[in-house]
């Protein structure tokens, strides 16, 4: 899952993408609200961890002009002011949640966890798909019980692909989500990482299907197996 942080700390900014990245997000920042709104604008973002108070433009103008615009993507807001007043505005002007400073890095895991899973329709930790289990909080995944070593680069994938369930993802989608900077659209990473869990999933499990042209999907029910590849 990809995050946006926007805030102007150096010494914040490296924290919190330290945090995240271990934590297995792709992580995007910004020091300033103009290049936080471009960057918002241009991608694809699971949520937005937006400090409210900006240089350029500050997160609350940041914020209505995205809501201006459609963009529905979940935003957690990091605020100094811990007055209700404050935190209403923030509320009522699109924000999801808002954590006040100083915070505990594990809260702010937690939330923005929590932001992603709504994203995708859902507020369990725990992805069911006939078969396939996986934990999205100890990022384990299960197959008929048994538990399937796969790795992390693995587990984002099908993760991603889970909450998508049904949903053809293509690759550029993918890598998007999944991998840090611009990946060459030429390489063949995802191809290669989508073939290897199929190998380690095994019978039983949902089946990852490629839609030729289009990308990959995720689907519990098998289908002709003329359609398969």
């Amino acid at each position: 899952m990809r995050i946006l942080v926007v805030e102007d700390s150096p010494r914040l900014q490296t924290t919190l993408g330290i945090a995240l990245r271990k934590s297995g997000y792709v992580v995007d920042v910004a020091g300033d609200g103009e290049t936080g709104l471009w960057m918002a604008q241009t991608n694809d973002y699971d949520a937005i961890v937006l400090d409210l108070m900006l240089p350029k433009l500050d997160g609350m103008k940041l914020l209505a002009e995205l809501r201006h615009q459609g963009n529905a993507v979940h935003v957690l807001l990091l605020t100094a002011r811990d007055a209700v007043e404050d935190r209403v505005r923030g509320l009522q002007g699109g924000a999801d949640d808002y954590l006040i400073k100083p915070f505990a890095m594990e809260e702010l895991l937690a939330r923005v966890q929590a932001l992603c899973r709504r994203g995708y329709g859902s507020k369990a930790d725990i992805i069911m798909l006939g078969a396939l289990e996986i934990n999205a909080q100890a990022r384990t995944v299960r197959v008929a019980g048994r538990p399937v070593e796969i790795t992390a680069r693995e587990y984002l994938i099908l993760e991603y692909l889970a909450r998508r369930r049904g949903q053809v993802a293509s690759r550029g989608e993918i890598e998007a989500h999944i991998y840090e900077g611009h990946a060459d659209l030429m390489s063949n990473v995802v191809d290669s990482a989508v073939c290897m869990l199929r190998k380690k999933l095994g019978g039983g499990a949902p089946l990852i299907r490629t839609r030729r042209g289009f990308g990959y999907v995720l689907e519990e029910e098998p289908e002709d197996a003329a359609a398969q590849t």
